[in-house]
């Protein structure tokens, strides 16, 4: 097991140099500069000394081993955008609210994702299925800034139940951004946590489970959801690093200060370091993730082995 876990962390890291190589000559090949501002043109000496002052009059392999000796120290260097800002001071500051956001949709949406889909398999061509088909559908099919502008409407202009947006004044500013990132993950879940299910009771281990006269819900819960849990967990694993690093429609309509907004907005303005900060962090999340998905299937089910 250690060994295995040494050798995907030596893997990740080949992976992070190859991303950081790709997202660094993306970003400089892209047409403009982070100070190349037609509306308001500077004067040629002054263009220099900023460029001369983050290192950007060097040539590309220089400015790249630059970057990542500084960062290997864990110095990102500053925003262009908020030069009086660190990249470390930024994401500090903005991605506990997406971390805080993200995690308790993560808890309740594929939680409750998870018992519908065991409740929908359990009882097939019942309201409760056709119920939970349609919540499925409707998160799989409805972008999510759509569901977070009727979610508006409805409950923040026409009832007036909730906050418009905001963040950390009121509990309730946390209900419609969570029901409008979530939304999608639960019918993901739903899905494939049915789809498992019903796939598993037409095993023979299941009926032989009912001839000796279990219980139906410790044949559910006992030997029908523990084997289905690996392709649900294989499908839900790559949905927590979205919800963690937040998504940025949902952090604009609802004014969530948090990561994903300030990620949108490094693209547009050029910001180098918060660009590269941030795809190696987003790249670390999914590094992490897939290796702990990998390490879940061996508690799940023993036959598993990692080699």
């Amino acid at each position: 097991m250690v060994a295995y876990i040494l050798k995907r962390l030596a893997g990740l890291a080949f992976v992070f140099f190859l991303v950081s190589v790709v997202a660094f000559l993306l970003m400089h090949s892209t047409p403009g500069g982070p100070f190349d501002e037609p509306n308001m043109p500077l004067p040629p000496a002054a263009k220099a000394n900023i460029l001369r002052k983050y290192g950007l009059d060097q040539p590309l392999h220089i400015q790249y081993i630059n970057y990542i000796t500084n960062a290997l120290r864990g110095d990102f260097g500053y925003s262009f955008s908020n030069p009086s800002e660190t990249v470390a001071q930024i994401i500090g500051r903005t991605w506990p609210i997406s971390i805080t956001l993200g995690g308790i949709t993560v808890i309740v949406a594929l939680g409750s994702g998870i018992v519908i889909g065991i409740l929908a398999a359990v009882r097939q061509n019942t309201i409760v299925d056709y119920v939970a088909t349609f919540l499925a559908t409707l998160g799989l099919t409805v972008p999510n800034f759509v569901i977070a502008l009727w979610l508006i409407l409805v409950f923040a202009v026409e009832l007036q139940w909730l906050p418009i947006g905001g963040w950390g004044e009121d509990w309730r500013q946390i209900i419609m951004p969570m029901i409008a990132l979530g939304l999608g993950p639960m019918g993901i879940a739903m899905r494939y946590t049915r789809a498992s299910l019903v796939d598993v009771f037409t095993a023979d281990y299941i009926r032989t489970a009912r001839a000796k006269g279990l219980a139906e819900r410790m044949v559910v819960m006992r030997h029908a959801v523990k084997n289905a849990l690996i392709p649900i967990i294989t499908v839900l694993g790559p949905r927590v690093p979205d919800l963690i690093t937040g998504t940025i429609f949902v952090e604009t309509m609802f004014r969530v200060p948090g990561l994903g907004k300030f990620f949108v907005e490094s693209v547009l303005d050029r910001d180098y370091p918060m660009i590269m900060a941030l795809t190696l962090l987003i790249a670390a999340l999914w590094g992490i993730v897939y290796l702990l998905t990998d390490l879940l299937y061996t508690l799940i089910d023993p036959r598993v082995k990692l080699t």
